[in-house]
């Protein structure tokens, strides 16, 4: 991601679209083909020099007019005239970081599918781990490791899924001229511009779209939501690797997760700078939303700030989604934990399955305050549930001791984890062969 939005990979880009300009120009019989074929050799990265492009740039506002520049002086006479023609600097610039997200969305991906490829396995793996279900940070009900890692696993799908939308709807050819209205190469605007979106392969949207940013900003807010996810499983890791927890740790490395003053530290390193990088990511989103409010025909500070902002989302999120691959890829999972965690709190987690088993024999209003009794007073006789149950004969008079093990047997209290696991790996193997197709 670096690479893509380097200011070496921006001068790339903005070459990239001058080559294709002069292409389709003269494929629409508007300049030589001479002239395009010269004109396309000497947009060369290598022959530019883009220190002093981004230097000067800083004097003219966009880095196309020192490009042009340097473009010009490699060219003979006879094919200086038709550089440009026609286009306008945010002609140039919209379109190069088109192509610029096309290709960070293309490496986002990737991580994400790695992301998403490691969570499948967890998911696979950890099915029968059971573990606390935990609601306001607090024991909730019993799930299994599996679970959490197939909600993970969908979340991303869902966020690839999005991506790629984004990518087919939003990234899209800006070519307008001046005022976008194509006016400098009339009668042949339209035929240009359709051959142009050709040579650069993307949609040709039904106009210029140079202060009206909700394309951008739609990019923005996917990715936006994307980081979102990944600072939330993030955060999982985090909170399952405290040491009062202890469920998960990342995987050992050299020198990884440790303290400059205490050595027994293991930190959840990889987790953290995913957290960090997401909620970097997700504070750039509003900047690009605030920046849609643009003047007439051109932004006058609101396209500019795109400049920097954008490039800095998409690294941001790059960076928690490698974070997030590298935490998962070798993550330890303790399920011997898991299990004897279970039973913190008495066993209290366990208290809606009792009102469940209750039910099936007395109204589900008395079930549940004849548990909400038993729970308080658990916990002010430091009790277990489990004891607490067995001394109360409106339990004992619905339940055999048996039925009441089995009521609190977290095990047994799953409900429909292993179809939802199911559910999840499915939409992620679907995801990946309609990507193949």
């Amino acid at each position: 991601m670096e690479r893509i939005f380097s200011p070496s990979g921006c001068v790339e880009q903005l070459l990239r679209f001058e080559a294709a300009l002069a292409r389709a120009q003269a494929r629409a019989g508007v300049i030589p083909n001479d002239a395009a074929a010269t004109i396309a050799a000497k947009c060369d990265v290598e022959l530019f020099d883009t220190a002093a492009i981004i230097h000067d740039a800083a004097l003219t506002g966009t880095p196309v007019m020192p490009l042009l520049r340097q473009l010009l002086a490699q060219l003979p006479n006879d094919a200086r005239a038709y550089v440009h023609m026609g286009a306008t600097s945010q002609d140039a610039g919209d379109t190069a970081l088109v192509l610029q997200m096309r290709d960070g969305l293309d490496a986002l991906a990737t991580d994400l599918r790695g992301v998403c490829a490691v969570a499948a396995q967890l998911a696979e793996r950890h099915r029968r781990s059971v573990m606390p279900g935990r609601t306001f940070l607090q024991h909730a009900v019993p799930i299994t490791f599996g679970l959490k890692a197939a909600r993970w696993l969908g979340a991303v799908t869902r966020q690839l899924r999005t991506l790629d939308s984004v990518r087919r709807d939003m990234l899209v050819l800006q070519f307008g001229g001046a005022g976008g209205t194509l006016a400098a190469i009339a009668p042949n605007g339209l035929a240009v511009a359709e051959l142009l979106a050709e040579e650069l392969n993307l949609t040709l949207p039904d106009m210029p779209w140079h202060a009206e940013r909700d394309r951008p900003a739609s990019v923005a807010c996917a990715l936006g939501v994307t980081a979102g996810v990944l600072g939330k499983i993030a955060t999982d890791v985090v909170l399952l690797s405290q040491t009062e927890v202890a469920e998960v740790a990342e995987g050992l490395t050299e020198g990884k997760g440790t303290s400059s003053s205490m050595p027994q530290k293991r930190n959840p390193i990889d987790a953290v700078q995913a957290v960090a990088a997401s909620r970097l990511a997700v504070g750039i989103v509003p900047v690009v939303l605030v920046a849609m409010a643009q003047e007439h025909e051109r932004g006058a500070g609101g396209w500019q700030t795109e400049w920097r902002a954008i490039p800095d989302l998409f690294r941001h999120t790059s960076r928690a989604a490698q974070h997030v691959r590298a935490a998962l890829s070798a993550l330890d999972v303790d399920a011997e934990r898991m299990r004897a965690n279970l039973g913190m709190a008495g066993g209290m987690l366990m208290a809606e399955s009792l009102v469940v088993a209750l039910a099936s024999s007395i109204a589900r209003p008395e079930a549940q305050q004849v548990v909400a009794e038993l729970t308080g007073s658990a916990i002010r006789n430091r009790v277990s549930l489990l004891d607490a149950a067995r001394a109360d004969k409106r339990v004992t008079a619905v339940l055999s001791s048996q039925a009441l093990e089995k009521a609190l047997d977290p095990a047994a209290y799953l409900g429909s984890s292993d179809a939802l696991i199911d559910r999840a790996l499915k939409a992620w193997r679907d995801y990946g062969a309609q990507a193949a197709r």
